[in-house]
C-alpha cells in the first residue's frame, strides 16, 4: 500500500556556540493535571494553567521559545500518576504536536503529531496511599535536536500532550471489577503530573531530521482501515526522501490490545519490520517479570496474582512465570529504535507485519507510532502539502437520541461504520444520515471514508 507522503525534514546546526544551557534544566509541564471518564462527554471543569483541554483524556501544552532555549542535548522525560477512580489497567502517552505559529489552540485532527512515550496504567486503589502514585520514565535525547531547530521553531509551535485513558466502571461494563466505595457517582480517574529534566553532555549529537509516518494507527486484521490486505496484520507506508540522510533510525512503539476472550492482549507475537523490503528487525513483546511493577498495583488482580488456584498467590520473579504478557501494568512500553544507517534521497518504505495475530471477534488492535530520524545534509524544511491534508466531519445533534447526521463540506461520503468501545462495528450505511435509536446507551466511534480515499473518525454521545 502506498502512503502519501508524510514527510516533514528538520535542520540545525549540530553545534550551538552561541546558546548557554544551565547545567541542569528542570520543567514541569504538567501538574497533577485532573483526568476524566474517557467514554463520557466531555467535561467543563477548569484546566491546569496554560493548557488546552483536548477531551477528557487529553491535555495540551505550549513550549515557550524560553523554555525550548533553556533544553540541553539530553532529555529525560518523568511521567507521575495518581489514582482516582479508575483501578483498572489503561493505555496512556505523550506527544509533540507541531502546530502554526502563534496559536493559542488547534483542532486534535488536524496537526502533525508524533509519540514519544506509551506506558499502561497499574490496578490503584486511591485508598492505599503506600505508594500512591506511580512513575515513568523516558530517556529522549533524540528529541532535543527538535527544540532547538530553529527551522521548527520560526515557522511551528511545539506542544506537549499528556493524555490518560481510564473509565469508572462496573461488572460487565469494562472497567474495573469492582467500583471503589467513595467514587460513587464521580467520573474523576487520575491525575497526571509531566516532567522534563536536561543536561549537556557534548558528546551527544543531536540529529536534525524528523519525518512523522503514523500516530497510534490502530493495526488490525478486520477491516481495511487497519490492515494493507483483509486477513493479514500488515502496514506498508511508503514515502519519498528529497535528499539524502545519514545515521538514520527508525523510532517505533506498539502494544498488543484486545479483549480478554480475543486473546490478543496476553498471547506473544512475533513482530517483523522491514525497511525498503528488507527485514530490519523483528522481536515479541513483553515476557519480561512483572514483580518490579508489583507494588503499584495496590488492587489485587488476576494479572499479578495466579488465580487459578484458590487461594491465588502472587506470581514469582523470574520470566517463565511471565512469558504470556505483552507488558505490564505499571510499566512503560519500550521505545523501540531500529538503526538504518545512511539513506538515499528516493522512494522508501517501512513494513510491519504480525503473521500470527488473529483477533477473535475481531476485537483488540496494536497502535502503532512510527517516525524517523537522522541527519540531514542540506537541511531546510521539506513538506509536502498534500500529505497534510487531513479529512474531517463533524455530526450533530451529539449527543444524539435516534439519528445522526454527518457533515463534510465538499467531500463524498462512501462508507460508514459505526464502532462500540470494544472495537466492534456495530453499524454500517453510506450516507450521512445514521440511525442510531437501535444502539445502547453510551460512546461509539464513526469512522468515515471518503471517496477520495481520505478518512477520519469521530465520537458520538448516544442518550
Amino acid at each position: 500500500m502506498k502512503k502519501t507522503l508524510l514527510l516533514l525534514a528538520f535542520s540545525l546546526s549540530i553545534f550551538f556556540t552561541t546558546k548557554t544551557v544551565a547545567q541542569e534544566y528542570n520543567l514541569n509541564m504538567f501538574d497533577q493535571a485532573v483526568y476524566y471518564g474517557m467514554y463520557e462527554a466531555t467535561v467543563s471543569e477548569p484546566v491546569p494553567d496554560g493548557a488546552i483541554r483536548n477531551s477528557n483524556s487529553s491535555y495540551g501544552k505550549k513550549f515557550t521559545e524560553e523554555q525550548l532555549a533553556s533544553f540541553g542535548n539530553t532529555l529525560t522525560m518523568t511521567v507521575t500518576l495518581h489514582p482516582l477512580c479508575d483501578n483498572y489497567d489503561r493505555i496512556g502517552n505523550v506527544n509533540l504536536v507541531f502546530t502554526e505559529k502563534g496559536v493559542t489552540t488547534y483542532d486534535y485532527n488536524d496537526v502533525i503529531r508524533i509519540e514519544i512515550g506509551r506506558f499502561i496504567t497499574p490496578f490503584m486503589d486511591l485508598r492505599v496511599t503506600d505508594p500512591d502514585s506511580v512513575p515513568y520514565v523516558f530517556e529522549l535525547d533524540n528529541l532535543t535536536g527538535v527544540f532547538h531547530n530553529e527551522e521548527i521553531t520560526s515557522n511551528y509551535d511545539i506542544w506537549v500532550e499528556l493524555e490518560v485513558y481510564g473509565y469508572q466502571g462496573g461488572p460487565g461494563q469494562g472497567g474495573a471489577a469492582e467500583e471503589i466505595p467513595i467514587c460513587e457517582g464521580r467520573n474523576d480517574v487520575y491525575m497526571g503530573s509531566l516532567d522534563f529534566t536536561s543536561t549537556t553532555d557534548e558528546t551527544v549529537e543531536e540529529p536534525n531530521f524528523l519525518l512523522p509516518l503514523e500516530h497510534k494507527y490502530e493495526l488490525k486484521n478486520y477491516t481495511l482501515e487497519g490492515t494493507d490486505v483483509l486477513g493479514e496484520t500488515v502496514r506498508t507506508l511508503s514515502f519519498t526522501l528529497e535528499e539524502h540522510v545519514t545515521d538514520a533510525t527508525i523510532h517505533l512503539i506498539t502494544s498488543n490490545h484486545g479483549s480478554n476472550s480475543g486473546g490478543e492482549e496476553y498471547i506473544r507475537r512475533w513482530h517483523y519490520i522491514y525497511f525498503d523490503d528488507e527485514l530490519v528487525a523483528n522481536y515479541k513483546p513483553g515476557g519480561v517479570s512483572c514483580v518490579p511493577f508489583f507494588e503499584y498495583n495496590t488492587q489485587p488482580s488476576c494479572i499479578y496474582y495466579d488465580c487459578s488456584t484458590n487461594p491465588a498467590y502472587p506470581r514469582p520473579d523470574n520470566d517463565a512465570a511471565w512469558s504470556w504478557n505483552n507488558w505490564c501494568p505499571g510499566d512503560k512500553i519500550p521505545n523501540r529504535v531500529i538503526e538504518l544507517g545512511d539513506l538515499e534521497a528516493g522512494e522508501h518504505s517501512f513494513k510491519i507485519d504480525v503473521p500470527d495475530a488473529q483477533f477473535v471477534g475481531e476485537q483488540g488492535y496494536f497502535p502503532m507510532s512510527v517516525y524517523i530520524q537522522g541527519q540531514s545534509a542540506t537541511g531546510g524544511l521539506a513538506l509536502d502539502a498534500p500529505a497534510f491534508e487531513k479529512a474531517s466531519f463533524s455530526v450533530y445533534p451529539n449527543p444524539v437520541e435516534n439519528i445522526v447526521t454527518i457533515s463534510a463540506e465538499g467531500k463524498e461520503i462512501a462508507l460508514v461504520n459505526v464502532v462500540n468501545t470494544l472495537g466492534q462495528t456495530v453499524l454500517t450505511g453510506k450516507n450521512e444520515k445514521i440511525d442510531l435509536s437501535e444502539m445502547q446507551q453510551g460512546i461509539y466511534v464513526i469512522e468515515v471514508k471518503f471517496t477520495d480515499g481520505t478518512d477520519a473518525v469521530n465520537k458520538i454521545v448516544k442518550k
